[in-house]
């Protein structure tokens, strides 16, 4: 028989365990080599996430902040460089089945302000690490380049201003002299 793994940043809440109290989750050691793994960054040297949660029957919204320090790999030049992420975290968890199938479909759509995203879980308990671990996910910029970047690109021959470029760009250059 095959198990299902856990996430890496596990922290389940029992709705009724929920005080009202903030709470603090701390990445450990292994959780955060675990989650560098995950999302193919070097390392993630820090994650915390200070929380509340505020329980209105079987919903719960959690609102906070993220905070991780990682280090990732320089998009142009492959090079390590560290990154300081800070995010506002505001969800909600929702009974399975409570999200309308129209918005479950794979279709962009836009969020006010005040609209939160909604997570579903099923039972009395809700995995509020796996939460934070996909924020950070998302807080993640997959082409974020480091400080010797345009160095490398220089070094390549890659031209980085926006100026046009190619036999068009001359004939209409020429254009505008006259």
């Amino acid at each position: 028989m095959t198990g299902v793994t856990p996430p890496e940043f596990s922290r389940p809440i029992a709705l009724r365990q929920i005080t009202g109290q903030p709470l603090v989750l701390e990445a450990t050691d292994q959780e955060r080599a675990d989650l560098a793994r995950r999302f193919a960054i070097s390392s993630v040297d820090r994650l915390v996430a200070r929380i509340a949660l505020d329980r209105q029957g079987d919903r719960v919204g959690v609102t906070g902040t993220l905070e991780a320090d990682i280090t990732q790999p320089c998009a142009v030049s492959g090079e390590d460089f560290p990154v300081a992420i800070v995010e506002d975290i505001a969800l909600r968890f929702v009974p399975e089945g409570s999200i309308h199938p129209s918005l479950q479909e794979d279709e962009e759509i836009e969020l006010e302000a005040q609209d939160l995203d909604e997570i579903e879980y099923a039972g009395g308990n809700f995995d509020l690490g796996e939460a934070i671990a996909q924020s950070l996910a998302l807080a993640i910029d997959p082409y974020a380049e480091g400080p010797n970047a345009d160095k490398v690109r220089k070094k390549v021959g890659i031209e980085t201003d926006d100026a046009p470029r190619g036999p068009l760009a001359e004939a209409l250059k020429g254009l505008g002299s006259k």
